[in-house]
């Protein structure tokens, strides 16, 4: 599973605040398959693991502020769910897929569901927040991405090392940049706007 290392985080947010159509706020109501209560779910997600990042007992001995992100690269969840016409300039996408970008938001998701349920957890941080409401999305959502094995999935409840805690840390940074994009996605889907 490659992860890449971005060291260049103001570069890479000022390229995704850059693209105008990207970065809009999208109407929550709509006809497409994402109804009002997926775009619930993704955002509370977001809003979990911008919470979870600022809890400094997570990131014992670490500053995660000033870590590098680790974004799944497995899948092209930014491209293939831009917006139809998009006027962003690195992505040129006259025609919006949505299978492919409900596919691979599925995959993001479980990808990043297998990393985070198999980190140390002693002080229950991440189960209650990121992992239930990542859960909730996956279940009511993308009921094809949960995993099969979801009892042998969770982590035991040792305390975790440095280096698991700084690969959480920058790996919560990966998702936190991907969680938005999946929260422009879907609620793109929910308004119909890829319909028009």
């Amino acid at each position: 599973m490659p992860l890449v290392k971005l060291y260049f985080t103001p570069a890479l947010l000022l390229l995704v605040l850059a693209c105008s159509q990207v970065s809009q706020s999208v109407p929550l109501m709509g006809t497409g398959p994402m109804t009002d209560t997926c775009v619930l779910y993704a955002h509370t997600l977001l809003q979990n693991i911008t919470d979870t990042l600022t809890q400094n007992n997570l990131f014992s001995g670490i500053d995660c502020t000033k870590q590098s992100v680790e974004l799944n690269m497995e899948t092209n969840t930014p491209s293939v769910c831009a917006p139809q016409k998009s006027t962003c300039s690195v992505i040129i996408n006259s025609q919006f897929d949505q299978d492919s970008c409900l596919t691979n938001i599925g995959e993001d998701l479980l990808h990043y569901y297998k990393f985070l349920a198999a980190q140390p957890d002693p002080d229950s941080l991440l189960a209650p927040t990121v992992l239930l409401s990542l859960r909730e999305l996956m279940e009511n959502c993308f009921k094809w991405s949960l995993p099969t094995d979801l009892a042998e999935n969770e982590a035991a409840d040792r305390p975790s090392t440095y280096d698991e805690r700084l690969s959480l840390c920058k790996v919560l940074k990966g998702f936190h940049v991907r969680s938005i994009t999946i929260n422009r996605a879907i609620a793109y889907l929910n308004s119909g706007e890829h319909t028009k």
